[in-house]
């Protein structure tokens, strides 16, 4: 435990961003689980929503300081990838 006034001030203010940042990951992991969701359905129209949201709140993190940069774009690609994938499936099964 810190001894220091302004070590105990540190301990608090650490806590308070962990706690804030763990709220904002939770937020952006649910999103993301909701994108996957719509997409195993085959809903592409809520799927597309969602995947805004998703890299919405990816970008509002970087900016926040909660996800380094790559790591939010690597991840809104991956998104992007499984996206265009299924839509592109979707399209040869309706011409088809």
């Amino acid at each position: 435990m810190p001894q220091h006034k302004s070590a105990k001030k540190a301990l608090r203010q650490s806590e308070k961003r962990r706690l804030r940042n763990k709220v904002f990951k939770s937020r952006v992991k649910t999103e993301i689980k909701k994108f996957l969701n719509y997409l195993s359905q085959g809903d592409l129209v809520k799927a597309e929503e969602q995947l805004k949201m998703a890299q919405s709140l990816l970008h509002k993190g970087v900016s926040k300081g909660i996800f380094p940069k790559n790591k939010a774009g690597n991840k809104i690609a991956k998104l992007f990838i499984k996206f265009n994938q299924s839509k592109l499936k979707a399209f040869t099964q309706s011409a088809a």
